[in-house]
Order: structure tokens, then sequence, then C-alpha cells
């Protein structure tokens, strides 16, 4: 593993401690607010519930989500969110190692987790910094969002080559997404297939473009994101990643976070006529 990725999950251990220490006694009220915050509010906490909610249960599958904890965190987190009620965990019928669940109390912080997310949505686009983006993570994402029934019947490779990546973070240039009989592999070698659709991006603009911040179109147009490949499989390719602007918060936008997103829209209207009044 490279010595920046060791330090940036060494400084994380140190300011999770930091913070641990500052919070070890809660808030000290009994505002339900507060103690739901005691529960979700510690560094990664919302983060792991998040993968747990796209319906990772296994460590590894966990991990890959929050590629900047260690393993270590990761493994005392799960803990204290057991001890909290809001996971449990036993043994893998098959292998070694745990299958980690939400229990009813984990399961009924969804709406809450998905709000956070709507929320960021409309109003966090701007706050996607250079050290955000993350390679790794995008194409895990992607993984976990192939819209599965528009793929074709044949096995299908795309090849994506990302420039404008951050200095000192473990990221790669290229990666590759297998589709095929209504599975997603993503590989990090070469999986030795012949590539039908190479996508070449800068990593900012693919991410804002995926998240919705940023039209496809309009990327393709300043030539930030390129198509290359088979013409029909380039006309397929935003519909089968959900490019054109469909994103919703990763576990789907349900219907209580529609109602919120239409109330937001209201607000903002009756904000935007009381202060041009």
């Amino acid at each position: 593993m490279p010595d920046q990725v060791l330090q940036v999950q060494y400084l994380n251990l140190i300011f999770d401690l930091f913070i641990r220490w500052i919070m070890r006694k809660g808030y000290g009220q009994f505002c339900p607010v507060a103690k739901a915050a005691e529960v979700i509010g510690d560094r990664w906490s919302l983060l792991i519930l998040r993968e747990m909610l796209y319906g990772n249960r296994y460590f590894n599958d966990i991990s890959r989500g929050v590629p900047l904890m260690s393993r270590a965190l990761l493994v005392q987190r799960l803990k204290e969110l057991e001890k909290l009620g809001v996971v449990v965990s036993h043994e893998k019928e098959t292998g070694q190692g745990y299958e980690y669940v939400l229990t009813p109390a984990g399961e009924a912080l969804r709406p809450i987790i998905e709000a956070m997310g709507v929320w960021a949505q409309q109003w966090g686009s701007e706050q996607i910094a250079l050290e955000d983006l993350d390679d790794a993570l995008l194409m895990w994402g992607m993984r976990r969002r192939i819209n599965l029934e528009a793929l074709p019947s044949q096995k299908v490779v795309l090849q994506f080559d990302f420039r404008g990546l951050a200095k000192g973070r473990h990221t790669q240039r290229s990666w590759w997404l297998v589709l095929e009989a209504g599975a997603v592999d993503v590989c990090q070698k070469n999986p030795g297939f012949e590539v039908d659709l190479l996508i070449s991006a800068d990593l900012g603009v693919f991410t804002h473009v995926w998240m919705g911040y940023t039209p496809l179109n309009l990327a393709l147009k300043q030539g930030t994101v390129c198509f290359e490949g088979d013409r029909s499989l380039v006309r397929q390719v935003s519909t089968w990643l959900y490019l054109n602007g469909e994103w919703r918060y990763g576990m789907g936008l349900d219907r209580s976070a529609a109602q919120l997103m239409q109330a937001n829209k209201r607000v903002a209207a009756e904000y935007s006529e009381v202060s041009g009044a």
C-alpha cells in the first residue's frame, strides 16, 4: 500500500480518536436529535450505513465503499454500530468472516439517509472538490447502479480512461466494466476481452455528469467526455449508466424523498418571491 494512503488512513484515525475523545460523553442532552446524533454522528458511521443500505453485507464490500477508511477502524465502527442496536452480525454460511445485517432500527434510518442525499443533490453540487474525486469509488458506484433491463443480450465491455486525477491519491487511469447476463464486474486490470466502447473523460466532469450536476450533451460538446466505439452502443451507453440526469441518491429515490424534493422546490419558489418583493 502506498505511503500516501497509509498517511491518510493514519491521519483519519487520529482525527477520529480526537473527535471521540471530545464526544465520549455524548451531547449531554435528552433532545431526540442529540440522541440520534450520538448514534450516527461519528465519523464514517453514516457512510457505513449507506453501504449497508445499498445491500452490502460483507466486510470487503463495505470497505470498497469507504476506501480511505482503514480496515481496523471499519472493524471498530461495525462493532460500535452493533452495540448501538442498528447492526447485527453472524458468521458467514460459507468461508470465513461475518455477514453484517441492519436491524429494524438500522433499516429505519433509510429515509433519513436518503433525505440527506436528496438535500446534497439539490444544494451540494458545488461542494465536490478535487480532493473529493475518487475513481475507485465512482466505478464501484456505477457497478451497483447499472440499468440491467436496458443492456443488450450479448456481453459488453466498457473501458474507462480517466484524466484529471487528484495528486497524492491512490488512483489509476483505466478501469473496465464487463456487462453480461445481468451481471456487472469491475476490473482494475485489463480482463482480456475485446473492448466494445471506450470512454475517455476528465474524472471531475464525468463524476458531475453521473451525479446529474452537468448535462452529458454539454460535456460531449466540450470534449471533456468522449465515447468511441460502435455507434449503436454509443447511443445506448448513457441509458445503461444513467448519464442523462436520472441520478438520484444511490439507494433509489423513493416516494418520501421525491416528496421532499418537491417541497424543497416549493420553498425555494416562495423564497424567491419574498426576496424579489
